[in-house]
């Protein structure tokens, strides 16, 4: 299953891990200017970020990637000071829950210096962001806060769901993005296989559809492109429904007259996300739609995101804690065919379970 939804075939492909492609753009972001550096918890250790910085500062040196000290605020400040002065900065945060610690930093200056100084400064920098389920990792080490960072103006928020999509946008944001870009990368993800096309279409840093359909929308985030792409295959061999699945990609810009026109056309929607329903993503793009065309929905959306809870440790309870392929495929199914739709469930109830069988390529 090839996820990079272009138009025309590309004429050459490869085979690509998610960790790979953050690695090759990180190396080749480096090699394209001496004012780009890497600086975070773990990026010069051997482990390398799960593989996305292994290496990299054997080869240019620890004054451009280079290990901090436990000071999220204070390492995000000096980033902040030298994007202003014409650096680049790509800093790291192992787990999404540590960038917490930087929030006044991020939200209080970076977002904002290009609006206070009527654009005549600006911060641009990229902050990466680990985030999702893996084993056990518990209520401090598991939260996706893309929607906490998409509601402040000034942020770009990304949330790559394959290699192809790191090989595509990452350039654009380190060589020509004027302002601050927070890209989430979700665990799951990075020992994933991808195929991956060095020419044709690339993907924008905006939504694209990632599998084409006619009779649901689902709309998705991260790695829930993955579970989705899954479920539509499943849904189209065990029922001949056929699910167009978007990936909003950019939570802070996404393409919404590429979701509006795909829900008018199916008149069904599921929206998978990697975070908390209330107050969140799904209710976003609910509003969106209501706002531009309140008769678009046939019947009433489905949603899927993490437990009202903080994320339990003990595997047993994650694996009910986060939606399944089980519930993917059944809001799928019943948008089309209703509650009582009768089609058998796929077993695999746990994304680990299913992506240690699998890994590619996508």
């Amino acid at each position: 299953m090839n996820v990079t939804a272009t138009k025309q075939k590309p004429t050459a492909t490869r085979v690509l891990s998610y960790a790979g492609a953050l690695l090759e753009t990180m190396d080749a972001g480096l090699a394209s200017s001496p004012n780009v550096f890497i600086m975070g918890q773990g990026v010069d250790d051997f482990k390398g970020i799960f593989g996305s910085t292994t290496g990299l500062a054997e080869k240019y040196g620890a004054d451009r990637v280079f290990d901090v000290p436990l000071m999220e605020e204070g390492m995000t400040g000096a980033a902040i000071g030298a994007a202003l002065v014409g650096d680049y900065p790509i800093t790291t945060h192992i787990r999404a829950d540590f960038a917490f610690l930087a929030m006044n930093q991020i939200i209080n200056l970076a977002s904002k210096y290009s609006y206070m100084f009527g654009g005549l400064m600006r911060c641009p920098m990229l902050i990466r962001v680990v985030v999702g389920r893996s084993w056990g990792q518990g209520a401090q080490h598991s939260q996706s806060p893309q929607a906490t960072f998409a509601h402040y103006p000034g942020l770009t928020v990304v949330m790559p769901a394959t290699s192809q999509a790191i090989v595509d946008m990452y350039p654009q944001i380190i060589n020509k993005h004027p302002g601050p870009v927070i890209s989430i990368e979700h665990r799951l993800l990075y020992n994933l296989d991808f195929s991956v096309a060095d020419s044709g279409s690339k993907i924008p840093l905006t939504s694209y559809v990632a599998r084409p359909g006619k009779d649901v929308t689902v709309v998705a985030t991260s790695v829930m492109v993955i579970e989705a792409l899954r479920a539509a295959q499943y849904a189209e061999d065990k029922a001949g429904i056929q699910a167009e699945v978007i990936d909003l990609n950019s939570i802070s810009d996404p393409d919404w007259d590429l979701v509006v026109d795909s829900v008018r056309k199916t008149g069904r929607l599921v929206i998978a996300d990697t975070s908390w329903l209330e107050y969140g993503l799904a209710g976003e793009v609910c509003r969106q739609l209501v706002m531009r065309d309140p008769g678009l929905l046939r019947v009433p959306p489905a949603m899927l995101g993490m437990a009202k809870a903080p994320c339990p440790t003990a595997k047993s309870l994650e694996d009910l804690y986060y939606p399944s392929q089980h519930e993917t495929v059944d809001a799928i199914l019943t948008q089309v065919k209703g509650q009582e739709h009768g089609i058998p469930l796929p077993t695999e109830r746990s994304m680990t379970e299913g992506y240690k069988r699998f890994r590619g390529p996508f």
